[in-house]
């Protein structure tokens, strides 16, 4: 498995991936959240490919200079259990790590407990704190 920044050409892979994942969600158009990423740090969206296989993992990363966030981790389902999500998320804490981050936040829907598992397995606690949310700019 090969990890590196996303591609334009990658779009359409991503996207399926992201529905494969069941991580689209009809208030988020995922194109649009594509082109947002692009205009802010983009070298923090990465992708994991395969031999014949352009897109088989996703992580979408940010630092706004106090924390770093992680959005749309996702692997393909035949491709679990083969370390690449942890391989990925191990990628995206060492760019964040060289930008100075401190901290890394992100949500998982609370009644996903495999992804909460996953992701204590990599050491990541659940803070004593609740995300709030407002749309600013409807999808």
């Amino acid at each position: 498995m090969r990890i590196r920044s996303y591609d334009v050409a990658d779009e359409a892979a991503v996207v399926a991936l992201w529905r494969d994942c069941g991580l689209l969600r009809p208030w988020n158009d995922p194109h649009k959240d594509i082109a947002r990423k692009l205009t802010e740090q983009p070298e923090l969206f990465l992708v994991a490919d395969l031999p014949g296989r352009p897109v088989v993992g996703t992580a979408m990363a940010g630092y706004d200079g106090h924390r770093g966030w992680v959005y749309y981790l996702a692997v393909a389902p035949d491709q679990r259990r083969l370390a690449m999500g942890r391989q990925l998320m191990q990628a995206v804490e060492a760019r964040l790590l060289a930008l100075g981050c401190p901290k890394i936040n992100l949500m998982v829907r609370s009644d996903n407990q495999q992804v909460m598992d996953f992701y204590q397995r990599l050491g990541y606690a659940q803070d004593a704190s609740v995300s709030l949310g407002k749309r600013l700019i409807p999808d």
